[in-house]
């Protein structure tokens, strides 16, 4: 698929979402967003939204994640410019149209992230139901051959249900091979939360399990770039299902959880994304806008992706 042609399967993000104070004292993510398609050529980053939630009402979820890159970008754009970002090319490419099947959506959504791979992009996707894991890493598979593949979440997502839904996109992508079993990592795992079945299916492909009260207790960020560094991948992608956060913090997710990451293990997870030029994809799932509160969700994805887009510059990050 050429760049033209993935521009006429995109909707423009509303232009209610890009703030700005007007202030060249206080210039903000929605001052500096590159919205016009004659400059995708210079983006270095782009953002792409996939607003559905068929996966989730097809598991059984609830529904809600269609509003969430509308709610995550108005959150995102609040954000203030740090030296961190001093030299990021950010551009909006807005939302994915969406088909009438949820087949016909990954299709679409594998396509376009391909092109934008291809073209030297990273990534920022926007969902939208964990299912569409399975398309973004498909994508990053055709033009990598090694990637890195974190499934950071509570739950496995390799459920043996037809058709595809929310929690079958990781046993896709084991089955058809497309990702190697030694390089996917399921991150931050509740025990309690799966199977026994599932377990013993992820062990038994050789792939790898990381129980959060392991990761806690050696350092989730030490762990991670532990991995990274004996993995030698030339790709990596980072799918953050936000029900890997304890529900205290992330209450609008589509399946809320007592227990999991904190907000700052998970900004943790992001720090590691961002000092790695290897990251190609990451992707936001599962929030839920219309159970969140005081907007805690929307916001901590936002801010998942703005450390996500911060360089080295000795700046002090918290």
């Amino acid at each position: 698929m050429t760049a033209a042609k993935v521009m006429d399967h995109l909707i423009p993000a509303d232009d209610g979402v890009f703030y700005t104070r007007n202030d060249p004292n206080d210039i903000r993510f929605g001052d500096i967003v590159l919205r016009d398609i004659d400059q995708y050529s210079t983006a270095q980053v782009v953002i792409l939204g996939c607003p559905q939630d068929e996966g989730i009402s097809r598991n059984r979820g609830r529904p809600g994640a269609r509003f969430a890159p509308t709610e995550i970008r108005r959150d995102l754009y609040r954000y203030p410019v740090t030296q961190s970002h001093k030299h990021l090319v950010l551009m909006d490419l807005g939302d994915l149209k969406i088909s009438d099947t949820l087949e016909k959506t990954h299709e679409l959504l594998r396509q376009t992230v391909r092109r934008l791979i291809a073209d030297g992009k990273k990534v920022i996707v926007l969902g939208g139901g964990n299912d569409i894991s399975y398309p973004d890493c498909l994508a990053l598979s055709e033009e990598t051959s090694q990637p890195l593949v974190f499934n950071v979440d509570r739950h496995l997502d390799v459920r043996a249900d037809t058709p595809r839904n929310s929690g079958t996109p990781y046993r896709q992508l084991l089955e058809e091979g497309i990702i190697q079993p030694c390089m996917f990592h399921e991150f931050g795992i509740n025990s309690f939360a799966n199977s026994p079945r599932y377990l013993e299916y992820v062990l038994n492909t050789g792939a790898n399990i990381h129980y959060l009260g392991d990761l806690r207790a050696a350092g989730v960020g030490m762990s991670l770039r532990s991995i990274i560094d004996t993995a030698d991948p030339d790709g990596i992608f980072f799918g953050f299902d936000l029900d890997a956060v304890r529900s205290i913090e992330a209450p609008g997710v589509s399946d809320p959880g007592p227990m999991g990451f904190s907000a700052r293990e998970v900004c943790e997870i992001a720090d590691v994304a961002a000092s790695d030029p290897r990251t190609r994809i990451i992707e936001i799932t599962e929030v839920c806008p219309e159970f969140d509160r005081d907007r805690l969700t929307s916001k901590l994805a936002a801010n998942i992706i703005v450390r996500a887009l911060a360089k080295e510059t000795g700046e002090k990050i918290v």
